[in-house]
């Protein structure tokens, strides 16, 4: 079968918000990368990156898209591109994917389906299309989609009507677990139903608290997979359309192999913390390591994506500060070959109890003083920071930030949380891995920084476990209530105790004030504090069944 041929390339590339000089010159390298081919895929609003928010609204945009529009117009070389842009006209914005070759326009497609759900709020800038397009290019009827049009039956079915023999569809779909497998269900779903093949591309790299994890793909017309790039990785996949007069295949690529979980994660945290850091330009990091679990992964995670001489360490004991923390933490940091300081706060600490003590006078010790030991920390590495120009990591997991096991101004803050969205027993998790990708015998993460009980060490004999429920049952109720909204009487359906469940639902509702003012951080599960946790500040819903005593009745 080779009565015809079209060479595709599809773009998986890491793009930058609102940078459209840089977006266009990506745009022409990969032009040039695949100059033998006949046709660029690029991600959905490639010229602006994804999402662009409300840069659409700013007057300064449309003059720069227009400019670079232009410019790929005056381009006569192959390949023709298929453009995700930002399209405006008198009625609105759309998001559009624009077919340019040889100087014209030869199709554009309004986007028809548009997300506002989870993190997306697409209703807040675009007008939706209503129309399928189909564009005919040396002999191929090429149906275009993006994105959110793929996920429902009509506008595929709509495209095949007009007379595509294949699908296009550009992507800024980001990462959450579990996610590659339902791009490529729906896919094969949508295939069989119009049996046409599916090319999809996806956007790659870290943009804030969200990653796109690329994984762009293809399936034939009976929904196989025949061709997968690699997890967050750039990436050019060439592909061929070969038909004759009766159908079209998909022909060359090869298949990616999907990553255990624990690997795509961690490939996904250490992606979204180094273009956080290198999209906005800094230096390097700074973080307070402590010689537990999430400032060891957190430390293995910056040294992974910017280098060790990028990153440095600052250990900063204190009176409740076990030998052994202080022997782990200089042990990891010898071994990563970061720059390594030790810098104890008990004279900060001592001076902040003398300048309180009148305030403090006739009060039995408690959080408040633990909470100055997490303060002055914070103090060293923001003086640490101001002064380097290296952003300050923080180092909190998703169990601590949900229940507020954690200092507001003391270790929430920073400027970047790669640990936001991952609970307590998944950092575990993390870090074996970690340990597991390296020799064996001489793991990065000492092994009893992973057995000992984990400590915030800002007490005598303090452990986590004093305050807050096992991990293995808190990660489970907050799972059951973050990604999966059930009520609390659902959740003690599952086996919980009822007093457990209230406890930790009325810590989550407590500490809303202070997720609100922390640090930002990858998002990789279907619900991360963020974009796609909107609670209201303050509010009432719980406080009935906190005190209501029991769960049985007709509790919410």
């Amino acid at each position: 079968m080779s009565a015809r041929s079209l060479k595709l390339a599809l773009a998986q590339g890491n793009l930058l918000v609102g940078d459209v000089a840089a977006n266009l010159a990506r745009i022409e390298k990969w032009c040039e990368q695949a100059a033998d081919a006949d046709l660029l895929l690029t991600p959905e609003l490639a010229l602006t990156g994804y999402p662009p928010e409300d840069l659409l609204f700013h007057r300064g945009l449309r003059p720069q898209l227009e400019a670079a529009t232009a410019q790929l117009l005056a381009r006569r070389d192959a390949p023709a591109i298929l453009l995700g842009v930002p399209e405006y006209d008198a009625a609105g914005c759309y998001n559009s994917a624009q077919f340019i070759a040889a100087g014209k326009i030869l199709g554009c497609h309004r986007k028809q389906r548009l997300p506002n759900y989870q993190v997306f709020d697409e209703l807040r800038y675009f007008r939706a299309g209503a129309a399928a397009t189909v564009v005919n290019y040396r002999g191929f009827r090429l149906g275009i989609l993006i994105c959110e049009d793929l996920w429902f039956a009509e506008p595929a079915q709509a495209a095949r009507a007009a007379g595509a023999e294949v699908l296009l569809v550009l992507n800024a779909s980001p990462y959450a677990i579990g996610k590659q497998l339902e791009r490529e269900a729906v896919a094969r779903s949508r295939a069989r139903e119009t049996g046409v093949p599916i090319l999809y591309v996806n956007l790659v790299g870290g943009q804030g608290e969200l990653v796109f994890d690329g994984q762009s793909f293809a399936v034939d017309a009976a929904g196989h997979l025949v061709a997968r790039a690699a997890c967050a990785e750039e990436a050019l996949l060439r592909l061929e359309l070969q038909g004759d007069a009766s159908q079209v295949v998909v022909v060359g690529g090869t298949v990616a192999p999907a990553l255990a979980p624990e690997a795509e994660i961690y490939r996904i945290v250490q992606t979204g913390l180094r273009d956080y850091v290198e999209k906005h330009r800094f230096p390097g990091v700074v973080l307070g390591l402590s010689g537990g679990v999430d400032s060891a992964l957190t430390l293995a995670l910056a040294v992974d994506a910017l280098g060790a001489e990028r990153v440095q360490a600052v250990m900063m004991p204190s009176r409740y500060t076990a030998a052994i923390s202080l022997e782990d933490a200089a042990e990891q940091a010898r071994r990563l070959g970061v720059d390594y300081s030790v810098i104890p706060i008990e004279g900060m600490f001592e001076a902040a109890l003398a300048a309180l003590r009148e305030q403090f006078a006739g009060r039995e010790s408690d959080t408040t003083e633990e909470n100055l030991q997490s303060r002055c920390r914070m103090l060293i590495l923001m003086g640490i920071s101001n002064k380097s120009g290296r952003m300050v990591l923080s180092t909190g997991n998703k169990s601590e930030v949900a229940v507020g096991y954690a200092t507001l101004y003391g270790d929430m803050a920073g400027g970047f949380a790669p640990l936001k969205d991952c609970s307590k027993m998944l950092v575990y998790r993390l870090a074996k891995y970690r340990n597991a990708v390296g020799t064996p015998s001489d793991p990065i993460i000492p092994e009893r920084v992973l057995t000992r009980a984990p400590s915030a060490e800002l007490s005598p004999g303090q452990t986590d476990q004093d305050s807050l429920p096992p991990y293995d049952i808190l990660d489970a109720i907050l799972e059951a209530l973050i990604e999966e909204d059930l009520s609390a009487a659902e959740i003690v359906a599952r086996g919980f105790e009822e007093a457990t469940v209230l406890r930790v639902l009325e810590l989550v509702q407590r500490n809303e004030y202070k997720r609100r003012q922390g640090a930002p951080g990858v998002r990789v599960t279907r619900r991360a504090f963020g974009r796609d946790w909107r609670y209201p500040l303050p509010n009432g819903f719980h406080q009935r069944f906190f005190t209501a005593g029991s769960l049985r009745g007709s509790l919410p």
